[in-house]
């Protein structure tokens, strides 16, 4: 396919799926969905996540509008993450997705289980 001939805003919806589309930023919105806001540490508990990778997952859901951070200058600081209306609007395609997992999530197993045995059976 020449470039002519290629969609013109796919690569920006290519950008905005990668981030939208990631099981951290998945996560996070369907966590502050659902509880509302929360500080760093409880997403960081409730989630099972490094440090690290809230930190650079929040800032990107930050920058692309999805989320809010608010800084309270208290001792000790306590920041706080809510989702923006933008976020919300995210919020319905997220909680299909989360569901459509856990309905799946016994048929997923057995694909990978006869995938995994045919596999093994190959090798052999």
């Amino acid at each position: 396919m020449n470039k002519a001939n290629q969609c013109p805003e796919c690569g920006r919806i290519n950008e905005v799926l990668g981030r939208v589309g990631d099981r951290w930023s998945v996560l996070i919105v369907i966590s502050l969905a659902q509880y509302g806001t929360l500080r760093f540490n409880e997403l960081k508990r409730h989630l099972g996540i490094s440090q690290r990778m809230l930190s650079l997952t929040l800032r990107a859901l930050e920058r692309d509008g999805l989320v809010n951070r608010t800084y309270h200058p208290t001792i000790p600081p306590k920041v706080e993450y809510s989702l923006t209306p933008l976020g919300q609007s995210f919020r319905k395609p997220v909680e299909v997705m989360g569901l459509w997992a856990l309905e799946n999530l016994g048929a997923i197993d057995k694909a990978r289980a006869a995938y995994d045995a045919e596999a093994v059976a190959e090798d052999a």
